[in-house]
């Protein structure tokens, strides 16, 4: 009975048409409503700030990689979750992404917390050869990253786009002095575009993710990526019901 009236809809012309109409409204609302309200959905939080240079060429590494086929940033609000991965995500910490990286999909553990977690070196041996440190692991190896040097030259029109769809990136000087008032000096000189591949060597030298100084690599931006994911809101500084009233 079921397949007769979906092929008599689909010889139905009129009737097809209404219904892919009424399909496509109903999912635009679904997605476009939220945004009305989009300043009640991100919640108030210090310590959240757009992606450093370096970090940014990671998180584009970790995207052409497919790290996020396999997993997720989205920590639920559920007790074996929090016991499991830490405090639950905010929508606040994914507010500079594009795309963001929620998702329930997870043949690897999630990400959303994973910084400062392990040491550079386990990322990198890590990223080398997954089962020399998680026996049971089903990741495949990511040698290349270690030997193939960092491409960076577009970095500055990388974040030029990205300021185009609302990242707090400064071009000009009153935008740099909004940064500055935002999220404070030293940050503020990290988002500068015109400075982006000074500050983006200068963050791979003194972090030497990779443990090679005088190379930058793919390793490095991606280790780098890693490392600050879930480590900007310091959530000590809030008691546990704090953002229940975002929720």
């Amino acid at each position: 009975m079921f397949s007769f009236k979906h092929e008599w809809i689909e010889k139905n012309v009129g009737l097809l048409a209404v219904a892919t109409m009424l399909a496509i409204s109903v999912g635009g609302l679904v997605e476009i409503t939220p945004l009305f309200f989009i300043r009640n959905t991100v919640e108030p939080v210090d310590g959240v700030r757009p992606y450093t240079p370096l970090e940014l060429r990671g998180r584009d590494i970790y995207q052409r990689e497919g790290c996020y086929l396999c997993h997720s940033q989205m920590i639920r609000p559920f007790r074996d979750e929090a016991l499991r991965y830490g405090h639950y995500s905010l929508a606040a910490e994914s507010q500079y992404d594009h795309p963001f990286q929620w998702g329930s999909k997870r043949t690897g553990p999630d990400l959303a917390r994973v910084g400062k977690k392990y040491s550079n070196e386990w990322h990198v041996q890590h990223l080398l050869a997954p089962r020399s440190v998680v026996p049971e692991s089903v990741m495949p190896n990511y040698p290349w990253l270690l030997s193939t040097p960092l491409q960076y030259a577009d970095i500055a029109d990388r974040m030029k786009a990205l300021r185009e769809a609302g990242v707090p990136y400064s071009l000009t000087r009153a935008e740099y002095e909004r940064n500055v008032k935002k999220f404070g000096p030293k940050v503020a000189e990290e988002l500068s575009i015109p400075d982006a591949k000074e500050n983006l060597i200068k963050q791979a030298q003194e972090g030497d993710y990779d443990g090679d100084r005088s190379n930058i690599t793919e390793m490095d931006a991606l280790v780098a990526y890693l490392q600050m994911l879930g480590t900007l809101v310091d959530f000590s500084k809030y008691d546990n019901d704090h953002f229940v009233k975002d929720r």
